[in-house]
């Protein structure tokens, strides 16, 4: 009866017409509570300072919900729990990678990073090098990694629409098929973030990732207890119960290899898939250090030591939310079911909000159906709309403060002009964003930001860490390590079947695949460490002197608040 249930209400649309006008207004009043914290933040909004980082008043507390609300994106609640209901064991890999590289950026990043500039990486970056080089590579390479994260925010958003307004198939809704509806998603997410970032700027931007990180772990805490009670809170009896209703049909779905690692006939080709897996690892763990709207969040505090504090209370919430991912996962699995699932989205991204569907059935009859479809869905997309704001403003502020002020200006932009300059960006990024995502709708969001990871992991750490940490390094270095691990990246993501040579490749039909791995990062980390060791043997510029003062800000955080041009 459980399972009969909930696949009944997935199977029929699911989606009454009263389900869609609770739906709606829940939809509506998240996005009014929003833009009504953006037109507040907007009034105090009046500095160059108040636009890139809030001002830098926010608490260690503060900061911490507001990475965790900027981190749960919709790769977090959509994509993993999507990956553990399709593939099981497999897909909670990406919990774990994207918690564990989270003591690399409180080990190594948090509090050196917050000393040493002042709005974006490359203030660190370009501190002891030539200005204008450096600072135009750092605002490409967060375009670049801002622009894949944005675009699995978009495709979420997609499915997420699609699912709230029940069109599956052929059906329509307001003259709209399935198709249409996930593109007006997307156009709608990418709108609502042009406006957060344009009017809130970051102290905007924060609070609403504040707010989202608190009604997400409230809300998914809530699903969580309401799946394990229909299995008695028994989490070995919903794994059986998920594993029976899997794909395979048995035990094999709690087991590693369904996904990554598999063993075929062909040697060759399990030892590529093998290689795969530890490709993915190394991209999440190491990508997050380099994730631009995750290191322009500790310039939001006033000190170092709260910048560690607010890592910790972020690692926190995020540890939690993982652990209960697990619950989603396997729930949606086992209540929802394999090919429900697919029928809504093959990437599996609508798996939670149709899983508090079924849960809603079991418990409560359609009318809490269809609350909870509205609660989680709402919840969802309010995930969605923070980081997306986070993603937008980080690229908006390095193309303002790294390649228009210090490069085009030379340094003698006001900060009124560079806020200026920021928010025509926005409209940029947000519009890029939007047609690259219509492309890529059927891929998972978790899978597309790990390519993001990827980039990151490849281009932005390795110079990162080296530019802190080797007095050695110099101009040439931090331009190879930037191009060579951007270009050896995104490189080998086009000639994988990401883009083509698979059934959910971008360009369908197309073959010009000769990379194996979907995830470059086994190749394109080492390559961009390489290029800046190489590049930077390969100069002779050396500034032990500025290398000394760096390792001073770096320690101590004296002189970072003129580190905005040189």
């Amino acid at each position: 009866m459980i399972l009969s249930t909930g696949l009944l209400l997935a199977q029929e649309g699911a989606v009454t017409g009263a389900s869609r006008t609770i739906t709606m207004v829940l939809f509506l009043l998240t996005i009014a509570g929003t833009l009504a914290i953006t037109a507040w933040a907007n009034k105090r909004t009046h500095t160059a300072t108040d636009f890139h980082s809030g001002g830098r008043g926010f608490t260690a507390t503060q900061n911490g919900f507001a990475i965790a609300g900027d981190y749960m994106s919709a790769a977090s609640f959509l994509g993993i729990a999507g990956m553990i209901a399709l593939s099981g064991y497999d897909g909670f890999l990406y919990s774990i990678g994207f918690l564990v590289a989270w003591l690399i950026a409180l080990l190594l990043v948090a509090e050196m990073l917050r000393n040493s500039g002042r709005f974006t990486m490359g203030d660190v970056l370009s501190y002891r090098m030539q200005q204008r080089p450096v600072r135009t590579a750092a605002a490409v390479s967060t375009l670049t990694v801002s622009i894949f994260y944005l675009i699995a925010q978009m495709v979420g958003a997609g499915a997420l629409i699609a699912l709230l307004l029940g069109i599956q198939g052929d059906q329509t809704y307001l003259g709209m098929s399935g198709d249409v509806a996930k593109i007006m998603g997307i156009v709608v997410v990418g709108l609502l973030m042009v406006i957060y970032v344009t009017f809130g700027g970051m102290k905007g931007t924060t609070w609403v990732q504040i707010v989202q990180a608190a009604f997400l772990m409230i809300s998914v805490a809530f699903l969580v207890v309401l799946t394990l009670s229909i299995y008695g809170f028994s989490l070995p009896e919903l794994m059986t119960q998920a594993a029976n209703s899997s794909q395979v049909g048995d035990e094999t779905f709690l087991q590693p290899g369904l996904l990554y690692g598999q063993e075929v006939d062909s040697a060759v080709q399990t030892m590529w898939n093998k290689l795969d897996l530890i490709s993915l690892g190394m991209a999440l763990v190491l990508g997050t250090a380099g994730l631009p709207h995750v290191l322009i969040r500790f310039y939001t505090v006033p000190d170092s030591t709260t910048a560690r504090k607010s890592v910790n209370w972020g690692i926190g919430l995020i540890g939690v939310f993982y652990l209960m991912t697990l619950v989603l996962g396997f729930g949606a699995a086992a209540l929802v079911g394999y090919e429900t699932i697919q029928d809504q989205n093959p990437a599996g991204n609508t798996a939670a909000p149709m899983l508090a569907e079924a849960v809603g059935a079991n418990i409560g009859g359609p009318i809490f159906a269809s609350i909870m479809l509205a609660v989680i869905a709402s919840v969802a997309f309010a995930t969605i709309l923070t980081t997306v704001a986070g993603l937008t403003i980080a690229s908006s502020s390095s193309l303002a403060h790294d390649f228009y002020n210090s490069v085009i200006r030379k340094g003698k932009a006001t900060g009124a002009e560079e806020v200026k300059v920021a928010r025509v960006v926005t409209w940029f990024v947000g519009l890029v964003a939007i047609v690259l995502a219509v492309f890529a709708q059927n891929l998972n969001v978790a899978f597309l930001v790990s390519l993001a990871f990827a980039i990151a992991a490849s281009a932005n750490l390795p110079t990162l860490l080296l530019s802190l940490f080797w007095k050695r390094f110099n101009t040439a270095g931090a331009l190879a390590g930037i191009y060579g691990g951007l270009i050896s990246a995104v490189g080998l993501v086009f000639f994988s079947p990401v883009v083509s040579g698979s059934d959910t490749a971008l360009i369908p039909g197309a073959d010009f695949a000769w990379f194996p791995m979907p995830n470059p990062a086994l190749v394109s980390v080492p390559l961009g460490l390489l290029c800046a060791v190489v590049g930077t043997l390969m100069s002779k510029e050396r500034d032990y002197e500025k290398f000394a003062m760096l390792q001073v800000r770096a320690l101590t955080g004296a002189g970072a608040e003129k580190a905005s041009s040189h």
